[in-house]
């Protein structure tokens, strides 16, 4: 009879936990016996004989089942009522929740080569960081789902599906590369978003004194709290762009004269930068010896972060910038590999022409610098650098926002190819390796938001995908506040980069504020940043 032949239940397993025969039972139990590795199958789950399975560690629950020519190997967990269908392949440390089906011929590939230059792929190093799928999921047949994505509960995956990134929880996602349709909640995706929103920042407003303490030895600001750091001056503006952003007022137990004393008193006289140190007493009047160079060395990210904790404490520099180059010293900078540095460069030397013109009425060579941008720019990316196997369009991106942002919406200049370089960031966006772990940092996110941001003032291409990859984004890092200590910078890090910290709560308040603007939502949170992230122009050209 057709109940008792193995193959149909191969093809047809969730006949097997009601319908199966003894004589089925009890060959069901002798597949299993021959299964490898730690096993903890429910009484009722069932694995098909015709399918590879090959695991490390395999745990069923109730009703679960792994259908026919499956191919499943390392470390598998599969919840009750969940099912592996025929010609699917799940492979490395997977972990599925209750409730989940699996369409047929459908991959979940849990690990990835390396793709170093000089190494045939087949002698690079495996990588490894898991894949899970929540609870109450729908995968439908041909997707492919890669290493490192989560799957939030209530999702559905349309079939031939290519997921490359998180899918948060009650969405519907489709396509090559997967994007999130709509919501299951019947709601708009920003349906409770403002509700969130105002309740993030009214919590924020009250814990600041508790932030600011953190981080306050007795003598200075740190970044966090811990072993004893080489004293620096970025803290202390952190925590004036903090305290002033949420509150509108200096940091408690600080005098607004007192702080801008501090900071007016290390500017080199001469070359009109701020010298490396700290702004506690013993280092006030004492310039460093090293040498100041606008384009280069650690003076250089000064010019924005000292340069706004005046401005928002109601004052300036004391002294003009020295802003002398060459083109030659701009074709000088490492594009080809090192567009962050060299976009960090521009925005230094940017900022710096603004300041003189902000703060001391004095006009520079802005126009060299803004001629010399528009000729170097790829009309293809819209961008500056150049695209690497190792990360992608990673130095591209980052070091497009730091150029940018220190010329172009600094002086409220339109940028040369707004949607060549929307489709640069977004194909960034979406590069899995460059937003997990340590590299989902305030840098990487920041670097994608503030392009969007910018280029949105000029054109409204992608701003669809452009707008789902924000409410992710907020809803990935709102959760993320310590109570009583802010954000880390890297949240999801190993290093203490993910202690929370007056830089990452800097950034991260920034980049909420950019995200929620992005998606018009931007008034819930009551606050605006008039510091380094600062929506305004500092100087409009025009």
């Amino acid at each position: 009879m057709a109940s008792t032949e193995p193959l149909r239940l191969d093809f047809l397993p969730w006949e097997y936990a009601r319908n199966a025969s003894d004589a089925e039972r009890a060959r069901q139990a002798e597949r299993q016996a021959r299964l490898g590795g730690s096993l903890e199958l429910a009484a009722d789950a069932y694995v098909a004989e015709s399918a590879a399975v090959y695991c490390d560690e395999l745990r069923m629950g109730d009703r679960s089942y792994i259908g026919a020519h499956a191919y499943v190997t390392g470390k598998i967990v599969l919840g009750p009522d969940s099912t592996i269908n025929p010609f699917s392949v799940v492979r490395g440390a997977v972990t599925i929740g209750d409730g989940v089906r699996i369409g047929a011929h459908t991959s979940l590939l849990a690990f990835n080569h390396g793709t170093a230059p000089g190494q045939p792929i087949f002698k690079q190093p495996h990588t490894a960081r898991g894949i899970t799928i929540g609870d109450d999921v729908w995968i439908g047949s041909n997707v492919t789902i890669l290493d490192g994505v989560t799957v939030g509960p209530h999702t559905i995956i349309g079939a031939g599906a290519i997921v490359t990134k998180d899918i948060p929880a009650n969405s519907v996602a489709a396509g090559n590369p997967a994007r999130i349709l709509r919501s299951r909640t019947g709601a708009a995706m920003t349906g409770d978003l403002g509700t969130r929103l105002k309740d993030f920042a009214a919590r924020a407003r009250e814990q600041v004194d508790d932030v600011l303490a953190r981080c306050w030895d007795g003598e200075r600001f740190v970044d966090r709290p811990g072993p004893v750091r080489e004293p620096a001056i970025r803290p202390w503006c952190d925590a004036v762009e903090i305290a002033d952003l949420l509150v509108r007022r200096t940091p408690s137990g600080h005098s607004r004269d007192d702080l801008i004393r501090r900071f007016r008193a290390r500017q080199d006289s001469v070359s009109g930068l701020v010298s490396p140190g700290d702004l506690s007493d013993d280092g006030i009047g004492k310039p460093s010896d090293v040498e100041l160079a606008v384009l280069e060395g650690p003076a250089s990210y000064h010019v924005l972060c000292v340069g706004y904790a005046l401005q928002v404490l109601g004052s300036g520099f004391e002294h003009p910038i020295t802003t002398d180059y060459t083109l030659d010293d701009l074709d000088k900078l490492p594009w080809a590999r090192g567009a962050w540095t060299a976009g960090s460069a521009i925005d230094a030397l940017g900022t710096a022409l603004a300041r003189n013109l902000h703060d001391h009425k004095q006009s520079g060579p802005l126009e060299p610098l803004l001629g010399w941008l528009l000729t170097r720019a790829d009309p293809k990316t819209g961008a500056w650098g150049e695209q690497h196997p190792d990360d992608g369009w990673l130095q591209v991106v980052n070091g497009f926002y730091r150029l940018t942002r220190g010329t172009y919406a600094q002086f409220g200049l339109p940028l040369p190819y707004p949607e060549q370089a929307v489709a640069t960031v977004l194909a960034h966006s979406n590069d899995r390796r460059m937003f997990s772990g340590d590299n989902y940092n305030a840098c990487n996110v920041l670097d994608v938001i503030h392009p969007l941001w910018l280029a949105r003032k000029q054109t409204s291409y992608g701003e669809q995908d452009g707008r789902r990859w924000a409410e992710q984004q907020l809803r990935a890092i709102l959760p993320r506040w310590v109570d009583g200590a802010g954000f880390a910078f890297a949240p999801d890090g190993i290093d203490d980069r993910a202690v929370p910290g007056l830089q990452g709560t800097e950034m991260w308040l920034a980049i909420i504020w950019l995200l929620s603007d992005y998606l018009g939502r931007s008034d819930d949170l009551g606050y605006r940043p008039r510091g380094v992230h600062r929506p305004e122009p500092l100087v409009n050209s025009r």
